[in-house]
């Protein structure tokens, strides 16, 4: 039996898809390198199964990026769901070549898998209204750092006040039974639960064939099926595209990818004015959280030592307007430093802003 997990609700489409996803939450705490790398496979099923149910699925010959890059160009992926698989596929390909996956690695995946397949089951499910309720952390890790503690019980406090009284009840109720239980009955339990994972994950690998006859079933199906029937499936993916609800560290997490895939070096919470980044002669640095009279600017753009603007990230439900406007004010508001210089005329006092914000 698989565990309750976030993405139990994909069983009804594709049990593997749940499997992927249920196998990363429980590799989170141990082994977070291999829970990012089962969200990229997450992400590159995900982009397969869409490209079957649209017939224009072309087997396994094509690569995840070329299928992702092909689903885009003929918009049955929106941008706004395309740059979540991509950063889902540049983090697995990290983890795979570079051995690398930190905790809040795994966990911005998670989060990022569970938004694709919210939006996947609104679309090939047809329920555009479904509510799926809040992600839910998974087991924090032994030696979880300071921040991460600060965020896995940040989501916990959204899961504890979107819970009706039953709800409540239901999760006092297994908090009691886990504080009676004793040692010999703890470990009889996590004894039984490794060997159903051990269990799910050799399944997990041993199922290409399976996989692969499914997506084939799916491209008939889609072959045959009614030109509208296509065109419904676009129509619902934008739309399930405009309620993709990703967190402020999620969002940033995102907007950090698209700066450096654009050539400049970004890095939320390393690349920060508090942490010391100043630009540098010779690179092109966007700088966290630069100061400014009107707060601190989620970004500082730097060609080497000029300052050309700034960049103001916002969840993509926020107003957009207000956004512009914001920026506006931080790049006013930047003083002049022995550090840097302003693009633009010398009167202007400040860069221009270069608003930004997720689409």
């Amino acid at each position: 039996m698989l565990p309750t997990s976030n993405f139990t609700f994909l069983k009804v489409q594709d049990a593997q898809l749940a499997q992927l996803g249920a196998l990363a939450e429980r590799y989170f705490r141990d082994d977070p390198g291999t829970a990012v790398f089962k969200l990229r496979q997450f992400a590159e099923l995900l982009s397969k199964t869409v490209a079957a149910h649209n017939a224009l699925y072309l087997g396994e010959r094509e690569t995840f990026e070329e299928t992702l890059r092909r689903l885009s160009y003929e918009r049955i992926i929106p941008k706004e769901a395309a740059d979540v698989f991509h950063a889902l596929r540049k983090a697995g390909n990290r983890a795979a070549h570079e051995t690398t996956g930190s905790h809040s690695d795994a966990l911005l995946a998670l989060k990022f898998a569970r938004q694709l397949g919210i939006w996947f089951h609104r679309t090939y499910g047809k329920q555009p209204d479904f509510k799926p309720g809040p992600f839910v952390p998974p087991a924090e890790p032994i030696d979880a750092t300071a921040p991460l503690k600060e965020e896995i019980e940040a989501l916990r406090r959204r899961v504890v006040e979107s819970e009706d009284a039953a709800g409540r009840a239901r999760r006092e109720a297994e908090d009691h039974a886990c504080a009676r239980e004793s040692v010999e009955q703890r470990l009889a339990r996590e004894a039984e639960e490794r060997a159903i994972w051990e269990k799910l994950a050799a399944e997990s690998e041993s199922r290409a064939v399976e996989i692969a006859a499914r997506l084939a079933t799916l491209q008939t199906r889609a072959e045959q099926a009614p030109k509208a029937e296509s065109l419904e499936y676009i129509h619902r993916g934008e739309e399930a595209s405009a309620k993709i609800d990703l967190d402020e560290a999620a969002t940033r997490a995102l907007i950090d990818q698209q700066l450096r895939d654009n050539g400049w070096e970004a890095d939320t919470k390393a690349i920060r004015y508090a942490a010391g980044a100043r630009p540098i002669k010779g690179r092109n640095v966007a700088i966290a959280e630069w100061p400014t009279a009107s707060g601190p600017a989620d970004y500082a753009l730097f060609v080497g030592l000029t300052l050309i603007g700034v960049v103001e990230g916002k969840r993509k439900r926020k107003n957009v307007s207000a956004a512009i406007d914001q920026a506006e004010r931080y790049s006013n508001g930047i003083g002049a430093s022995s550090d840097f210089a302003f693009a633009g005329e010398p009167n202007l006092g400040a860069a221009r802003p270069i608003p930004h914000w997720p689409v």
